[in-house]
């Protein structure tokens, strides 16, 4: 007896697959199809059945539900009852009796025939109860099992998967219309996201659906509610549709029971609960082999429990867990990939939700608290693999979907959450950052109270994110307004309050006031040394940032002093090669650069990068922006083609290691192109501008320095290539921006309104543009401003989220002798 044929059969790629597959060119004694439970591997083989039977293709046709030994010998003897009138009462006769015959026969007897085992359960189950091999015969196993027992000589593995996005909207059309009900493709696509495209769950979806007279946004509704649970939005077992034996919600506790007893026993049921709290789409292999994992899994390990069943605390090791997580893989419950270790394990969103559905709530809490701990102590300060972060990040949106009131406990906002946000601005997502934090501000506000400590610190990230988007003014009022709130609560000396101090100051600066921001940092390095002394991270921080700020108010030589003074210092306390001294190195050389001493800081640069490569590692961040500054400067010193070659390589390196749209990485493509216009190719430079301001403006913001400063860069270009009339028109609409976000005493929006001068002189020629030239460079202080340093070289703001200081600006400039140069004038 076949099983019946789905109501609503849907036509898939995997029937194509098992067609050619099982064609006449195949060599193949066996196939075997492997998938999780409710994928339709019965279905599919079941249709491959009928079609060969209809096709004339079969003598014999033998279906076998195959879960169990004994139902596959009790099979077999029927069969040799049936055709060879053997004594099925006999089972071990008959069976091995059926079996001989199916060996191959001579041409005038023999049979075509095709032996069908149905959701094999163990590989065991089949010992001396293969088929034999035989030009005359097939053989169709479905089966929940990986195991390498099931793969021989001549035996094929067809994985059948799960509905693509197009069959499983198309099955639920069908399937409503028959009920003469009809939704929009938008709705069942995002019904079968839901149900993670799953053929069992979305036949039962629509039974419950129909039953229950919901249209989809509503049960979708009731899906998201976690107050509900999935067995309540399915049907019970007498409303199931299609024969279908069990529910969605019971159609795994058989495998999980087996992968519990499976060795290392005890420990494979843990492990699925864990990988339950995360991600379904990709699990890194450290996070669950993590001290704080391998505490939760010792404490429910059920291996050598006691009469009552009750799990004990035990030691689960490493190897335990990845031994586990392979018995997990066997028995198709997650998909385990070794290879690939920052998404080793991928588990199905349903198999995760009645995980943990089964749990009560405070085995939920101490899972969500472990899965949290788990992720917190694995994920780096410095976020060098691009591709780890994005799964820790994704594994914590996964984690607070179903558990983020877990993590605010009366003593504080669990750690992971800080780390998710401060992980977003790493990445240069800083609008998401930004919104995060906002969003973890408000919760801790409600459940701590505003003068928590974390209420405060979502607060100062809150604010230090705005000013990275692009708004440092609303930077400033955050930071003054906590700054209020920290001395009502902590007083004047408190080390927080020092920090605040900190980032007002900066963002001071980078709000246009270099003076008032080298001010302030002066006196908080007075304050630091007096509360957490002269060696502290703190105080040596403030050094830092007091001799940038004085070099942003155009006084270059104090910032080379300074930067000289603190790298001598921090080479007493650290050593030379500690990474705050080399970043100290690095911000001295940039400077000297800026004092006009360009040859130089070349060669300081120059065995800083082999320093930091034999410290840091080439692919470290610092190491690659400090390579990134070797190349600028070079090409300021005038060697355009060589740093342009850097920087194409640089790129090369900083896509695959920091990502296509990590900051550093959008900064390297401003220079190249910068690069490429001034060796001139000023078409690639246009080009290559265009790209980069579609790009920032998707991830960063219309508004966001680096955007502004990229429009600025295209503007120039297009008056270089000899576009005057369009350079003038967007300088012209930059300004408007520029004062309309910074004010118009910005450096930024002064150094736009001289080039929107400039060009304007040089659409009318050249006595216009050098008359302007002149008039700007003799007007000095009143045209640039005190801070004419920062306008000339606008540098990128400071990347607060990674503890980086990069300076950059364009490498071109305009002269009296290149403007005579341009109109002919040798």
């Amino acid at each position: 007896m076949l099983p019946r044929e789905a109501h609503h059969f849907q036509d898939r790629a995997a029937i194509r697959e098992l067609d050619h597959a099982v064609g006449p060119a195949s060599t193949a004694v066996c196939h075997v199809l492997v998938g999780m439970g409710g994928v339709g591997k019965t279905q599919l083989a079941a249709h491959q059945a009928r079609r060969a039977w209809a096709a004339g293709e079969l003598d014999l046709l033998l279906w076998i539900s195959a879960n169990t030994r004994a139902a596959i010998i009790s099979t077999y003897a029927q069969a040799a009852g049936e055709i060879l009138d053997a004594d099925p009462t006999n089972s071990e006769y008959a069976a091995r009796a059926f079996l001989a015959w199916l060996e191959p026969k001579p041409s005038s007897s023999r049979y075509r025939w095709l032996v069908v085992l149905d959701d094999v359960a163990d590989p065991a189950d089949l010992r001396g109860l293969w088929p034999p091999a035989s030009p005359d015969g097939r053989i169709l196993v479905t089966t929940r099992r990986r195991d390498a027992a099931l793969i021989g000589s001549g035996y094929r593995s067809l994985p059948v998967g799960l509905f693509t996005s197009t069959e499983a909207a198309a099955y639920l059309s069908t399937a409503l219309a028959s009920h003469g009900r009809s939704e929009p493709l938008t709705a069942l696509a995002a019904l079968s996201d839901d149900l993670g495209r799953l053929p069992l769950a979305l036949s039962q979806a629509i039974a419950y659906l129909i039953d229950a007279d919901l249209d989809c946004a509503t049960y979708r509704t009731l899906l998201s509610d976690r107050a509900q649970t999935l067995a309540d939005l399915l049907p019970d077992c007498s409303g199931l549709p299609d024969d279908q034996p069990v529910t969605v919600t019971a159609a795994w506790s058989l495998s999980v029971d087996r992968a519990d007893r499976l060795a290392p026993a005890g420990v494979g049921l843990p492990v699925l609960r864990l990988a339950a709290a995360l991600d379904p789409n990709g699990i890194p292999a450290s996070v669950l082999t993590s001290p704080p994992a391998l505490a939760y899994l010792g404490e429910h390990s059920t291996d050598g429990t006691d009469s009552s069943g009750q799990a004990g605390s035990h030691a689960v090791t490493v190897q335990h867990v990845r031994r586990a997580l392979r018995v997990l893989h066997r028995l198709s419950l997650i998909d385990h990939d070794p290879g690939n270790p920052d998404v080793a394990v991928r588990v199905h969103q349903l198999i995760q939700r009645t995980t943990r559905e089964a749990l009560d709530p405070r085995q939920c809490d101490r899972l969500a608290h472990a899965a949290a701990d788990a992720l917190t102590s694995i994920w780096p300060v410095r976020e060098d693999d691009v591709s780890l972060a994005h799964a820790l990040r994704a594994n914590t949106q996964a984690l607070t979907a179903h558990a983020e009131d877990v993590l605010y406990q009366p003593q504080g906002v669990h750690a992971l959450l800080f780390r998710a946000g401060k992980s977003l601005g790493q990445a240069g997502q800083v609008s998401s950052a930004v919104n995060h934090f906002e969003h973890l501000a408000s919760k801790a506000d409600r459940r701590l109270g505003p003068d928590h400590p974390d209420t405060f610190n979502a607060r100062h990230n809150i604010s230090w994110g705005q000013g990275m988007a692009g708004y440092p003014a609303a930077a400033v009022t955050g930071f003054a307004r906590l700054l209020v709130d920290l001395e009502r609560v902590w007083g004047t000396s408190h080390p927080s309050i020092l920090v605040a101090r900190q980032s007002l100051a900066h963002w001071r600066g980078q709000a246009g006031d270099a003076s008032g921001a080298a001010t302030e940092f002066a006196q908080l390095l007075v304050d630091s040394a007096h509360v957490l002394g002269p060696s502290h991270t703190q105080t040596i921080l403030a050094r830092s940032h007091l001799a940038r700020w004085r070099g942003e108010t155009g006084d270059t030589a104090a910032a080379v002093a300074d930067f000289s003074q603190l790298l001598s210092d921090q080479e007493q306390l650290f050593g030379q090669d500690d990474p705050r001294t080399l970043i100290t190195r690095h911000n001295l050389a940039a400077w000297t650069a800026k004092d006009g001493n360009v040859p130089e800081a070349l060669t300081a640069f120059a065995p800083l990068l082999a320093d930091m490569e034999r410290v840091l590692g080439a692919g470290h961040p610092d190491t690659l922006f400090t390579r990134h500054c070797y190349a600028h400067w070079r090409a300021v010193a005038g060697d355009t083609a060589i740093a342009a070659t850097d920087l194409s390589q640089l790129l090369s390196v900083q896509v695959r290691t920091l990502g296509s749209d990590h900051p550093h990485t959008l900064t390297t493509r401003l220079d190249l192109a910068a690069c490429r216009g001034a060796a001139g190719d000023v078409a690639d430079a246009l080009s290559s501008f265009a790209r980069l301001l579609a790009r920032q403006e998707r991830l960063l913001g219309p508004d966001h320095s680096h955007t502004l400063y990229t429009r600025h860069c295209r503007a120039h270009w297009l008056g270089v290539s000899g576009n005057t009339k369009a350079a003038t028109k967007e300088f012209a609409q930059l300004l408007m921006d520029r004062d309309q976000l910074l004010g118009q005493d910005h450096p930024d929006t002064v150094y736009t309104r001289r080039c929107l001068t400039q060009w304007r002189g040089v659409a009318k020629g050249s006595a216009s543009a050098i008359a302007a030239l002149n008039q700007i460079l003799a007007n000095g202080e009143q045209a640039l401003g005190p801070h004419r340093h920062q306008i000339l070289n606008n540098p990128y703001n400071y990347y607060y989220w990674g503890e980086v200081q990069p300076f950059s600006g364009c490498a071109t400039w305009m002269c009296e002798g290149c403007l005579r140069l341009r109109y002919g004038e040798t």
